[in-house]
C-alpha cells in the first residue's frame, strides 16, 4: 500500500509523536481505560465466582465467554455500517457505552447464572455497538503517518483499566473479606463516569464532503469494494482468534495451581500490565517497520505463552504464560485495527470494523467452546495445545500471504 498523502516526506523530520496524536483519541482512550476499570472489576472475579459460588462447570464458563464476544462481534457488524450510512460514530460509540454502564448493577443483584448470561449480553451489546464505530472515529482523527501509534496509544490506555481493574477487585477483596457482591457494586462508578466523558469531551471531525456517500454498506457491491487485501487480513485473523480464546481461562489455570480466590485477579493484572505497555511502542514501531514481521513476533510470543500454560507446574511458570500472553496481545491487537484502516476506503471503515468483529468474533466463540470442551474433557493440557496449534496454522498463513497483504513500510 502506498504511503498517504499527507504522510512527511522520507527523511523529513517528524514531530513528537505523542504530542502529535489529536485530544479526541486520548480521551476516548480514557472513555476506554474506564469502562475497561469497571469491567474488569467483575470479569476478574466472575469466572471463579460462577464455578466456586454458583457451581457452574468450565465448559459453561467457555460457552457463556463465546456467546458473550459473539454477540458483540455480530452487533459490531450493523452498528459499524449504520455508522458509514449515516456518516455519524460518536452518536453510535456514546450509546453503546451508555447500555454498557446500564448492565453493571445486574451483575452484584444476579442470583443464578441466568442472571448472569443476561446481564452479559447486554453488556456485550454495548460493546458491539460502540466497537467499530470507536475504531473507525480513531481512524478518522488519527493522522496517516501516527496511525498505528494512535490505535497503540488508545489499545494502551484501555489495557491501563485492564490491570487497575483486578488491582482494585484485589485490594476490595481483601477489605470487603471475600464480598463479591460488595466489589461487583464497586464498578459502577468507573462505567458511568465513562459515558459521561465522551459524551462530553469527545468531538467528530466533520465528514469531507468529497468522500463518496455510502448508501447500503453491507450490500455485496459495497463489501467487494473492501478489497483483496482486506479479507487476507481477516482470515488471517479469523485463525489466529480460534488461539487465542477467552482470558477467563487463564484465570481458571492459575486456580488449578492453587492460587487462591482472594489474589486470583493478579492474572489479569500481570496480563494487562504486559499488554499495556506494549501496545504503544509497538503501534510506534509499526509505523516505521514492516507490520507483518511485528504480527508474527506476536504470534511466536503466544506459541510461547500456551505451552508454558500447558506444562506449567507452579505459579511460577503459569506467570510465565500470562505475561507472554499480555506481550502477544500488545504485539497484535492495535497492529490488526491499524490493518484494517490501511487497506480499507474511508467512507467504509465502519463497515470494515464491523465485518472483521463479527467472523473473529465467532471464532471466539468456537474457540471458547471447544476450550471449554478440552478443560473439561482431558485437563488444562490440552486446552492450551490445542492454542499453541492454531498459532503454528496461523504462522504458516501469514507466511504463506505475505507479500499479498499490501502491508505499508513507514520511512
Amino acid at each position: 500500500m502506498k504511503p498517504d498523502a499527507a504522510d512527511p516526506p522520507m527523511g523529513e523530520a517528524r514531530p513528537d509523536r505523542l504530542a502529535g496524536i489529536p485530544a479526541a483519541i486520548w480521551v476516548l482512550g480514557f472513555v476506554s481505560m474506564l469502562m475497561d476499570i469497571s469491567s474488569e472489576m467483575i470479569h476478574a472475579l466472575l469466572p471463579i465466582y460462577m464455578v466456586t459460588v454458583l457451581g457452574t462447570s468450565a465448559l459453561t464458563v467457555g460457552v457463556i465467554e463465546g456467546i458473550a464476544e459473539a454477540t458483540a462481534a455480530i452487533t459490531k457488524v450493523f452498528s459499524g455500517a449504520l455508522s458509514d450510512w449515516l456518516g455519524k460514530r460518536k452518536l453510535l460509540a456514546a450509546l453503546g457505552y451508555g447500555l454498557a454502564a446500564l448492565t453493571k448493577p445486574v451483575f452484584p443483584l444476579a442470583t443464578s447464572v441466568e442472571w448472569l448470561v443476561a446481564a452479559r449480553f447486554v453488556d456485550r451489546i454495548g460493546k458491539g455497538i460502540r466497537g467499530a464505530p470507536r475504531d473507525a472515529l480513531v481512524a478518522d482523527l488519527a493522522p496517516p503517518h501516527l496511525r498505528g501509534a494512535s490505535f497503540g496509544l488508545r489499545q494502551s490506555l484501555d489495557t491501563v483499566g485492564a490491570f487497575l481493574g483486578p488491582m482494585m477487585a484485589i485490594g476490595l477483596m481483601w477489605l470487603t473479606a471475600g464480598h463479591f457482591q460488595a466489589v461487583f457494586w464497586f464498578a459502577v462508578l468507573p462505567a458511568f463516569l465513562s459515558v459521561g466523558l465522551i459524551v462530553v469531551a469527545v468531538r467528530e471531525p466533520e465528514r469531507p464532503k468529497e468522500l463518496r456517500r455510502v448508501r447500503m454498506p453491507l450490500r455485496r457491491e459495497e463489501l467487494g469494494r473492501l478489497g483483496a487485501t482486506y479479507w487476507r487480513v481477516v482470515a488471517v485473523a479469523a485463525v489466529f482468534t480460534l488461539a487465542r480464546f477467552s482470558e477467563a481461562f487463564l484465570i481458571l489455570r492459575a486456580q488449578s495451581i492453587g492460587l487462591s480466590v482472594t489474589v486470583i485477579p493478579i492474572v489479569l493484572v500481570v496480563m494487562s500490565l504486559a499488554y499495556s505497555l506494549s501496545a504503544y511502542p509497538v503501534g510506534v514501531l509499526s509505523d516505521r517497520v514492516n507490520r507483518i514481521t511485528l504480527l508474527a513476533i506476536g504470534l511466536a510470543l503466544l506459541f510461547g505463552a500456551d505451552l508454558a500454560l500447558a506444562f506449567a507446574g507452579g505459579i511460577v511458570w503459569v506467570a510465565v504464560g500470562v505475561v507472554l500472553w499480555g506481550l502477544h496481545m500488545g504485539f497484535t491487537q492495535g497492529l490488526l485495527a491499524t490493518l484494517i484502516a490501511e487497506c480499507t476506503p474511508a467512507e467504509l471503515r465502519g463497515t470494515a470494523f464491523g465485518m472483521f468483529n463479527l467472523i473473529t468474533g465467532i471464532a471466539l466463540l468456537v474457540a471458547s467452546i471447544v476450550a471449554g470442551a478440552l478443560w473439561d474433557g482431558t485437563g488444562p493440557q490440552a486446552t492450551f495445545l490445542a492454542g499453541a496449534a492454531f498459532t503454528l496454522l496461523t504462522l504458516a498463513g501469514l507466511f504463506i500471504w505475505r507479500t499479498r497483504l499490501g502491508v505499508r513500510v513507514a520511512a
